[in-house]
């Protein structure tokens, strides 16, 4: 401890000192943790530390108070989850809301002026806390974000944020935080009034304490903030407000289709209280909280948060390497996406083809994603710049060398593949790793041309690269658990969700995918239109629809990856035959303007009526009414079944990694808690009833998995 200054708390996760200067230091530093979380008791040792700073003040020994992290890097990561999403009495939920944001106002009206040294990553109860106090400064370093995230967990700001944010930034601002859950750098921050000034992050010590002086010696700071008259028109009338608050309701529904609450929740709770006095907006707050803090959606939100989490911590055995230097095989769309991942990370990467045009392509798709950066405020221009002076277009194996781990990424044909791989192995060091971005073959077939399979695995990232989140690492026979874990603590730096899974016709993901394609194909042999199909499933909550699905993938590339399956598995993967038949078109989705949508400049323009001409001679020549539960039960309890037959082929070895993989890979509706969740939520003695009755309609694709059978014999779920 430094010497004059009085200790009143040590060894805990809280501490308050009193230096010589009038300055109160309280200094968050969690035991053994790598974040501050507000548990139950920190809360109370804070609302215990403020009485005694009140006493300080009353005793002339603290002018100041001064909030920071000892943990550098961080500031605090919010609330316990854990205790979230162990309430059940919504109750109970109002009470803890309406008790941390008590404690929050005794620090909003201590007499003397409080700063909240943002140094690193601040998130929910943290932002919180900060917007509680009179003063906000951030460090300049690049691990320094702030938001508000709770949406994301089915709730809402609960202590005094969202009532606190929209009159410090203006509802306009304030509602983009809240409800995208986004966080955003210090400099953001400063624009947009949220927090006082950017301090440098080397010594920032001396710059707070001079602030601290400063306040104590001219008092408060005067923030003057002229707001646009755009902004004015629409923030501060009444009119304004209520075209505000309608378009972003609008917003809100367009994209989560309305089933997410908290959202919404958290427009109609700023929209209600912005007026209101203090104590009046807590309460309403409050009373949000309780009713989202039970909610299904939000219990479910929080099982996908700990799956998302649990796979960063849960590192496969085996030693990592460091993996510094990088080079990808074939610059098509996919190498591209790769390259310009590693070189966005830091990452230099050696980009190589056997076509300079090929290159060209890679590169100019490379540009486009950093552009897009660019565009929405991610990165600055010259962070882009330099991303594109870290990939090395190469026509040779020149430098490959002196990479860590090369991803081949070239046309997805074994030969082809083992060709170039076989040929690259050649040109490495003896400690570099070797990946297949390959999406549907097998990972043990291409280790039998090379010298040392050991060091071979699958990395399938997925498509667009810079956009989804899931990594497949691949595991073949003879990989060995340092490769693995190689490439899965790659995918963690890249910023990915990597998951295990052993090697498997399809994988998991695209094993899973499969039959729910073809099931909308199989619907649309029976005279469903692509529209019904398509909303059906949004309805449900994907993303987009199969159809759309195909169109984005490239109907070329998925017809090759079904007929890879169907090889595989038989029958229960035989092509519908609309889909086989579309191999006679010369429609290839997004890409080529055509598929089962028509597109102009890469944007869809709604479905081409025309397919059904096309397809006439494999579909009914009128359409009929298929019911949407139809439609879901069929595409949906097909994954299912699909995902139990996985887990009985030991290609991922538990009920949450196939749910972490639908969600990150697919979109699968997180606020059904993914696949296998969504299935014990059904239950598995009714999924076994359904797909023994579509069995009997439709045929060997539905035959129940012996896994299924099993757990709902014994009625149980994946899950117990």
């Amino acid at each position: 401890m430094t010497a004059g200054r009085e200790v009143t708390a040590v060894r805990s996760a809280l501490t308050l000192e009193l230096d010589g200067d009038g300055v109160a230091w309280l200094v968050f530093d969690r035991p053994e943790s790598r974040v501050n979380l507000l548990t139950t008791e920190v809360m109370a040792l804070l609302d215990s530390l403020l009485s005694e700073v009140e006493e300080a003040v009353r005793t002339g020994r603290a002018k100041v108070l001064v909030i920071r992290s000892g943990k550098p890097g961080t500031f605090i990561a919010g609330a316990d989850i854990a205790e979230i999403a162990a309430i059940a009495d919504p109750l109970e939920a109002e009470a803890k809301a309406r008790e941390g944001q008590r404690i929050f106002r005794r620090l909003e009206l201590l007499p003397i002026p409080s700063i909240a040294v943002i140094d690193g990553a601040c998130m929910g109860g943290g932002t919180e806390l900060a917007l509680a106090a009179s003063y906000r400064l951030v460090t300049d370093r690049p691990e320094t974000r702030i938001a508000l995230p709770e949406v994301r967990l089915g709730i809402i700001p609960g202590f005094g944020g969202t009532t606190r944010l929209p009159r410090l930034i203006g509802p306009k601002r304030a509602i983009e935080l809240i409800v995208t859950g986004k966080s955003i750098d210090a400099h953001r921050a400063e624009r947009m009034g949220l927090v006082d000034e950017v301090i440098p992050a080397p010594g920032y010590e001396v710059r707070v304490r001079r602030f601290a002086w400063e306040r104590i010696d001219r008092g408060r700071l005067r923030r003057p903030r002229r707001k646009p008259l755009s902004d004015r028109l629409l923030e501060d009338t009444a009119p304004g407000r209520a075209i505000l608050f309608r378009q972003a309701r609008q917003q809100v529904l367009r994209e989560t289709g309305g089933h997410y609450p908290a959202p919404l929740a958290a427009i109609e709770t700023i929209a209600a209280t912005i007026s209101l006095p203090l104590e009046e907006a807590f309460a309403r707050e409050a009373a949000a909280v309780g009713k989202l803090v039970v909610s299904e959606v939000s219990k479910q939100l929080i099982h996908v948060y700990n799956l998302m989490e649990g796979a960063k911590k849960a590192r496969p055995a085996g030693t990592p390497r460091g993996v510094e230097r990088v080079g990808v095989l074939g610059a098509g769309v996919m190498g591209g996406g790769i390259a310009q991942l590693m070189a966005y990370r830091g990452l230099p990467v050696r980009l190589k083809d056997i076509k300079p045009e090929a290159l060209t392509t890679g590169l100019r798709h490379a540009q486009e994603v950093f552009d897009r950066a660019v565009a929405r405020k991610r990165i600055q221009p010259q962070e882009a710049e330099r991303g594109m002076r870290l990939i090395a277009p190469t026509l040779d194996y020149s430098g490959f060398g002196a990479t860590d781990l090369v991803v081949e990424a070239v046309v997805e044909r074994l030969d082809v593949k083992q060709a170039v791989l076989r040929e690259a192995e050649s040109y490495l060091g003896p400690e570099a790793i070797l990946a297949s971005n390959t999406s549907t073959l097998s990972i043990t077939e291409m280790q039998h041309v090379l010298e040392v399979p050991e060091r071979f695995c699958g990395m399938h990232f997925f498509n667009p690269v810079d956009r989804m989140p899931l990594v497949e690492v691949i595991r073949g026979a003879a990989t060995s658990d340092d490769t693995i874990a190689t490439v899965f603590d790659l995918a963690l730096r890249l910023g990915k969700t990597p998951v295990v899974v052993n090697d498997g016709p399809g994988f998991l993901v695209n094993r899973l995918l499969a039959p729910y394609l073809n099931e909308a194909g199989w619907l649309l042999a029976e005279g469903a239109s692509i529209d019904a199909v398509d909303r059906a499933l949004k309805e449900f909550g994907m993303p987009m629809g199969p159809f759309r699905l195909m169109d984005e993938v490239g109907l070329d590339i998925a017809r090759h990856a079904a007929a890879i399956l169907y090889q595989a598995f038989g029958d229960r993967m035989q092509p519908a035959v609309p889909l086989l038949h579309l191999a006679e078109s010369d429609r290839l989705g997004r890409k080529g303007g055509r598929g089962f949508y028509r597109y102009e400049g890469g944007k869809e323009q709604g479905i081409d009526e025309t397919v059904y001409a096309d397809l006439r001679a494999a579909i009914p020549p009128q359409r009929r009414e298929i019911s949407p539960a139809e439609i879901r039960d069929r595409t949906i309890f097909v994954m299912i079944n699909e995902a139990a037959r996985a887990l009985e082929d030991g290609i991922v070895g538990s009920a949450s990694a196939v749910d972490l993989a639908m969600i990150a890979g697919t979109g699968f509706p997180p606020f059904r808690g993914g696949l296998l969740r969504y299935a014990d939520s059904v239950g598995t003695p009714k999924l076994l009833d359904r797909l023994l009755s579509l069995e009997h309609d439709h045929g060997i694709r539905f035959q129940p998995a012996p896994l299924l059978r099993e757990l709902a014999e014994s009625k149980r779920g994946f899950y117990s």
